[in-house]
């Protein structure tokens, strides 16, 4: 096959050398300064905006064995700041933070249980001295002072990645912040902030999809980091931190020959680049630690693991593969797609899931930078055993070891291949991301174009070779058991003294960044009468929005009703995926949407359905005939809705295991009471009682509703004689909506129990009737006190008592006008800590604290957010869309805009005293409730002890 991606190199104005992929559509730059640092970017004029990615190719494989979880906390303390970036007096902080080090080395070794802790006392008090010293989270202001949001890091295997999204007019100042961030460590308020880890290894703990991963791991990979160090790290290094050892990792690895930079959006190439050289380009490189390589002998046996969770039973294989980029690796790829996709037309999809033979399996494979898995998952139905349901995945595989698979599968896997990178690509964080993995992994761009020449190329007999050399027993299997984990680690919380916030100090550091000069960017806001063009086909509105970026299009039908006007419309279409019409079956339509390259979704919400297409503009005349005809044409069949039924009702059990699907339940009962539309469920008696005639005459009717059509493309007349065929003029009403009351929530407390090693809080205060001439209060509200990293919430919470991993308050605005907002307050730590972090919260909200410099930078924040952030594509319809329901038909952003400009602390205040002090809350509670006893007597008094049948209406 001829290669067309030929990598070529170049020399821009400046003397940087870079090269690029020929026939690249990206535009694609990459550089490798004199330093050694790697530096990838590419022009996405979308917004005035550029997403960062810093990428530094280590992970917690490189974590030393005696220290497992120090790349994941180096990560954490890379937000702590420098000598320069939250420092109030370096001079006086550092030799305090020499110390803490020297007694972590010592508390590390001690062996003495009472030794250790008098060592401990020591660090505590001596951390409340160097913290007087400190500016914390100002890593955190400075980004909100740019203007910056998405700003994160993760850690994985082999890398660790840090993120923003930044205004184009603050590239200068991220870069120079940047450069310093990276250019050393400072490790301050430590402790702190290792009680937060220990706390995310908690949640860890209570994640069910973590439990089976890290057991499925272990045995696939007995020797190699993949499977013998987890990223957060083992309790009892966790608990016995080394400074030291971290700072010698830091100077080992974050050297610019082992980083790279990727700068995605609204930039000038020459320019960008030379910003970079002047700021990142000074650090100094060093010749890093070679990784050892660990190589896994062939599996030559099924391996097994059982573990329990409260969660409902299943069951996950894995083959182990060879590594990203690896022609095995590939061919494992494309035998996940075989058996699962996102057509939903592989051999699991149709013969499992699409006969209902199990609750939900699917397949799915992942390369990573040495080895890789392919691997099954399974949700076995209820009496249906960990045997039976392994057998089923088992003979999906064995149908493709026989080539029992149809010839046009392969060809609509690689273009679904295909749409799916045009997809991800034309939006700014999707490339970058794939440059960054790219990166990771050691692969040039070129390789990663050329990689879709590469899946092409693999034929029919290529993958039935494959699988009958591959797929032995050979496999690694997890049985996850619905039961008690009796390997919970319950670690009693540690005697911190709260540290002392700096709320008000900027450090020099920071107010060489104000100083420096920017352009402003002036906020865009959009003409909807302009952006969305309207016409009229018999009797239904038709908007049209113009697609500027690609050949990709996508259609909505969209009803004005849903759940609340008839509650049987969510059934309807959960059976019409299981149902076929006279001429085509439910695998036939699925089948001929995948091969067309179309996605199909349907969506109830409380007050409308949209039914939407999407795909490569040229296949959509051919899919809106198909859809039509579906809807149009649906056949009922009463076995299958009897199936239906079944699987519904062991889903309805399945939610009352899983710990989201109960804290949300019980939440929805804090805040509406006993009666609300989650608790309206179609009973037990009425899904027996119904028939699939009833249930399809309700989806084959749709269409004589009224509804609105929008269309996002290139081709608008074109399309208009394609959906004209189809439109007929409306001859039925909706029904009228069911209201549902919105009580006041008056200070009740609800509990469920659920075993687990955290406990989870949230209140829900009933605020007032929405105003969306408010908005401005809320934006401002939510990123001075409640949400995000700069907020006086997190900070006192995390920075200050290290009380919770996660914690927020927010005011959440309702987006119907009517209806009232509420107020939401989350807690989620150790039951130890609960009392504390909710009586925090709470003297926060009693006294709401005044800080003019936080504030300002708040406001200042969401101003630049608004400026910077554009409305385009899809979401021109979308938005307005949803600004109908609050009454409004102009971009409100520009009115947000003005409120903010002009608003003061003591607005702010106001807002505060008016609609959130004066709210009255209700608590949701769910962990283990021995735990909760011991630790919160009090509380246990007051509560309310729910079952699950109560807070779940089923």
């Amino acid at each position: 096959m001829t290669n067309k991606y030929q990598e070529s190199t170049h020399t821009d104005g400046n003397g940087f050398v870079y090269s690029t992929v020929s026939n690249d559509p990206n535009g694609v730059r990459s550089y490798q300064l004199k330093n050694g640092l790697k530096v990838f970017l590419a022009h996405n004029d979308e917004s005035p905006g550029i997403q960062t990615y810093i990428a530094v190719k280590t992970g917690s494989n490189r974590d030393p064995k005696d220290n497992t979880g120090l790349a994941h906390y180096l990560e954490h303390m890379m937000f702590k700041g420098t000598s320069k970036i939250g420092a109030g007096n370096w001079e006086k902080e550092k030799p305090l933070l020499d110390e803490i080090s020297k007694l972590y080395e010592q508390h590390k070794y001690e062996t003495d249980a009472a030794k250790k802790s008098e060592i401990y006392q020591k660090i505590d008090a001596l951390s409340q001295d160097a913290a007087q010293y400190a500016i914390p989270n100002e890593y955190d202001k400075l980004m909100s002072y740019i203007g910056a949001t998405g700003t994160n890091a993760h850690t994985w295997l082999d890398e660790t990645i840090y993120k923003n999204y930044i205004p184009r007019n603050a590239l200068a100042q991220w870069l120079k912040i940047e450069q310093e961030r990276f250019s050393e460590l400072t490790l301050r308020l430590f402790h702190t902030e290792l009680e937060s880890v220990y706390e995310e290894f908690n949640r860890a703990q209570d994640n069910d999809g973590r439990l089976v991963n890290y057991a499925l791991m272990e045995l696939l990979f007995p020797h190699h980091p993949n499977g013998q160090q987890t990223t957060l790290g083992r309790p009892e290094h966790l608990k016995n931190p080394s400074m030291k050892a971290i700072h010698e990792y830091f100077n080992n690895f974050y050297v610019p020959n082992n980083m790279a930079m990727i700068l995605v959006g609204d930039l000038d190439f020459d320019q960008t680049i030379k910003a970079v050289d002047d700021t990142l380009g000074e650090l100094k490189p060093v010749d890093f630690p070679e990784k050892e390589e660990v190589t896994e002998a062939p599996l030559d046996k099924i391996v097994t693991k059982s573990v329990k969770s409260p969660a409902m039973p299943r069951l996950q294989m894995a083959w182990r593969t060879d590594s990203f980029g690896s022609k095995e690796a590939r061919l494992a790829e494309v035998c996940a797609q075989i058996l699962s996709n996102n057509g939903e037309v592989g051999l699991i999809d149709i013969n499992l899931n699409q006969k209902q033979k199990v609750l939900r399996a699917g397949a799915f494979s992942y390369a990573f930078k040495k080895y890789g898995y392919i691997s099954l998952v399974i949700i076995p139905k209820e009496n249906q055993g960990f045997e039976e349901a392994e057998q089923l995945l088992l003979d999906q595989i064995d149908l493709i070891k026989k080539g029992d698979f149809p010839e046009w599968m392969l060809e609509a896997i690689y273009n679904d291949m295909k749409l799916q990178r045009l997809k991800a690509w034309e939006t700014a964080n999707g490339l970058a991301m794939t440059l960054y993995d790219n990166f990771i992994k050691d692969r040039g761009w070129a390789q990663e174009l050329e990689e879709m020449q590469d899946f092409q190329s693999i034929t029919k007999e290529d993958v039935v070779d494959f699988a009958q050399n591959f797929f032995r027993d050979n496999y690694a299997v997890v049985y996850k058991e619905q039961g008690d984990n009796e390997n919970l680690i319950r670690v009693e919380q540690p005697k911190i003294t709260p540290v002392k916030i700096n709320r008000t100090e900027d450090s020099v550091f920071f107010k060489e960044i104000k100083a420096m000069p920017t352009t402003d960017i002036k906020p865009k806001f959009i003409d909807y009468d302009k952006e969305i063009s309207k016409t009229e086909i018999a009797g239904h509105e038709v908007s049209y929005v113009h697609n500027k970026y690609s050949d990709l299009a996508q259609m909505n039908l969209l009803f004005p009703f849903g759940k609340d006007n008839d509650r049987y419309l969510e059934l309807a279409f959960t059976l019409m995926d299981y149902l076929g019409t006279d001429d085509l079956s439910a695998e036939d339509i699925k089948a001929e949407f995948y091969r067309l390259g179309i996605t199909q979704n349907f969506h109830v919400t409380k007050d409308h359905i949209s039914i939407m297409i999407s795909g490569l503009e040229d296949q959509m005349p051919d899919a809106i005939k198909l859809i039509f005809h579906y809807l149009q044409n649906l056949k009922a069949d009463e076995s299958t809705y009897k199936e239906v039924v079944a699987t519904i009702l062991e889903a309805r059990a399945y939610n009352k295991k899983d710990k989201s699907k109960v804290l949300n339940a019980l939440t929805n009962y804090a805040k509406y009471g006993p009666k609300s539309r989650l608790t309206d469920v179609v009973t037990t008696q009425e899904l027996n009682d119904l028939t699939a005639e009833f249930l399809v005459d309700k989806i084959k009717h749709l269409t004589h509703y009224p509804f609105e059509v929008f269309y996002y493309g290139k081709q608008f007349e074109l399309f208009k004689n394609s959906v004209s065929n189809y439109l007929r003029v409306a001859t039925q009403t909706p029904p009228a909506d069911k209201v549902y009351d919105e009580p006041k929530t008056s200070g009740d407390i609800y509990f469920t129990e659920y075993d687990m090693v955290q406990t989870e809080m949230m209140k829900v205060g009933r605020a007032d009737v929405v105003n969306p001439f408010a908005f401005g209060n809320v934006n401002v509200f939510n990123e001075y006190f409640g949400r995000g990293l700069s907020s006086i919430v997190f900070q006192e919470l995390r920075e200050s008592r290290s009380l919770a991993y996660s914690a927020y308050v927010s005011y959440s605005a309702s987006q119907n006008l009517g209806d009232h907002n509420y107020v939401f307050t989350y807690i989620g730590t150790q039951p130890d800590k609960l009392n504390q972090a909710n009586e925090a919260i709470d003297e926060l909200l009693e006294n709401f604290p005044l800080i003019p410099p936080q504030f300002e930078n708040a406001r200042n924040t969401m101003l630049k957010q608004i400026a910077s952030g554009r409305i385009n594509r899809q979401n021109i319809f979308f938005k307005h869309y949803n600004l109908k329901k609050l009454g409004i038909t102009h971009d409100l952003r520009k009115d947000i805009y003005r409120q903010i400009e002009t608003m003061s602390l003591e607005d702010l205040q106001h807002f505060f005293e008016k609609e959130v002090k004066s709210v009255k809350f209700n608590t949701a509670l769910i962990g283990k409730k021995a735990d909760i006893q011991k630790n919160n007597p009090s509380l246990v008094k007051q509560w309310k002890e729910l079952s699950l049948e109560e807070i779940f209406g089923y």
